[in-house]
């Protein structure tokens, strides 16, 4: 056989979706014949189009030493990959298809590690169960970072915003919801024994747990703490009720997330003089007309919904 892929190497494989339906008729009825009854053509053009796919890849497809049309081993194999080809064509058709009907192929959703996880998870069940071709990806990031991810462009939408930013054309705020924080600490830690509130001398004194803000381009921020202060840094607040519990160190948390552990013993929490904390969170998303599909809108309409607002603040007490 003509070592034709060798001697014309730019030349175009025939390896075509026709090709590998072509090879599969004639795998299945077992003859050229069968294959183009089936297919409404001549046998002689379904030999030449399988001859050029042997030239073309310098392999032979069929076993001529039969009077059947066998294939030979790299005839399955390309047979197998082929029909996988096929699949994946398929699906790729719809989901171009789908995407023409206004869903963007992919989005992206930056959340604070603040945000409930199972709260966000029973959000993205719901919106598998649109059947929309769009690509859901979720990061983590922390304080300053979740806001970073939306302006810089590397996130669609941004869930628990927590300061007030100048606000660039084409990036929508709206408000979450409040938290109130609690300043805890382990039930066996020295200061659980007391319910007074804890003055600026006494804080400087203990160890501070604090979750590392995730901006990776702009001044980190820092909450809660004071100069002076030794202070364990943790990269969530999961790992930071953990750390407490542990008796590493005190720090403020969410009072739903804390809620449980406080009524099990396990944690104790000290009122602090002059502060009474809450945070407030907002989300955001890009608003530009150009990526602005089905997703982003199903998307931010679920977020505006109280209930799940509620959800994801609820700030699952689960460590993780």
């Amino acid at each position: 056989m003509p070592k034709s892929s060798l001697a014309r190497p730019h030349a175009r494989t025939p390896l075509t979706p026709e090709a590998l339906e072509t090879l599969e008729r004639v795998a299945r009825t077992g003859s050229f014949a069968g294959a183009a009854r089936e297919l409404g053509k001549v046998p002689s053009a379904l030999t030449y189009s399988m001859r050029a796919l042997e030239e073309a890849l310098d392999v032979l497809l069929f076993d001529r030493s039969s009077r059947q049309a066998r294939l030979t081993p790299a005839g399955e194999e390309l047979l197998r990959e082929g029909q996988r080809l096929l699949r994946e064509l398929d699906a790729l058709t719809n989901r171009v298809k789908r995407v023409a009907t206004g869903w963007e192929s992919a989005i992206t959703i930056a959340v604070d590690g603040i945000i409930d996880a199972s709260a966000l998870l029973e959000l993205v069940r719901d919106f598998y169960r649109l059947d929309s071709p769009t690509r859901v990806s979720v990061r983590e990031e922390i304080l300053g970072g979740t806001w970073e991810a939306l302006a810089s462009g590397a996130a669609d939408i941004a869930i628990g915003i927590t300061q007030e930013h100048l606000r660039p054309p084409g990036i929508e705020v709206r408000r979450l919801g409040s938290v109130p924080f609690l300043f805890v600490m382990a039930a066996t830690h020295p200061l659980a024994g007391s319910a007074a509130p804890l003055g600026e001398e006494e804080l400087i004194g203990i160890r501070a747990i604090a979750v590392a803000d995730s901006s990776r381009d702009s001044t980190p921020l820092t909450r809660n703490l004071l100069p002076g202060q030794q202070v364990l840094t943790l990269p969530s607040a999961r790992l930071k009720l953990q750390a407490i519990e542990a008796g590493l160190g005190c720090g403020w948390l969410p009072e739903p997330m804390v809620r449980s552990r406080l009524r099990e013993g396990w944690l104790h929490a000290r009122p602090v003089a002059g502060r009474a904390p809450s945070a407030e969170f907002d989300y955001a998303w890009r608003s530009d007309p150009a990526g602005f599909g089905r997703a982003r809108r199903w998307w931010v309409e679920q977020l505006a919904r109280s209930e799940v607002q509620r959800n994801f603040l609820s700030c699952s007490s689960n460590p993780s």
